[in-house]
């Protein structure tokens, strides 16, 4: 069988995506996406998407990690390479970086996975 398309007009991906980062609505951009840090509303309070389809589960701490990571890796080659502080400063220095980074990206990179999927039309958006 054939696939039927249908004249579904496109979104905004790269516009669903940074609202989605800022936490807002991928739909109008005013509504807020998060509650209690990582709980999805269940409708925008400002359009009234339903925001009960809404899956992200593990794809944001996935990038998350990964990023957070690279960052850390990258900072402490540097620190190393011009300082070289003691072993107990770096670890010290790092962790604090590293939790504090990955707290506030990972409700960003949640709303937009949130905002991704509702561009791409993903879990029943």
């Amino acid at each position: 069988m054939e696939a039927i398309e249908h004249d579904i007009p496109a979104r905004n991906t790269r516009q669903a995506l940074k609202r989605g980062f800022r936490m807002r609505c991928p739909k109008c951009g005013e509504g807020k996406v998060l509650h209690s840090y990582l709980k999805v509303n269940e409708r925008c309070e400002a359009c009234d998407l339903d925001l009960t389809h809404a899956r992200a589960d593990d794809g944001p701490a996935y990038v998350t990690i990964l990023i957070v990571g690279h960052l850390a890796g990258f900072a402490m080659h540097l620190m190393w390479s011009i300082w070289q502080p003691s072993a107990l400063t770096m670890a010290l220095t790092v962790s604090v970086g590293v939790i504090v980074l990955s707290l506030a990206l990972l409700p960003r990179f949640k709303g937009a996975m949130i905002g991704l999927q509702w561009a791409k039309r993903l879990h029943g958006f």
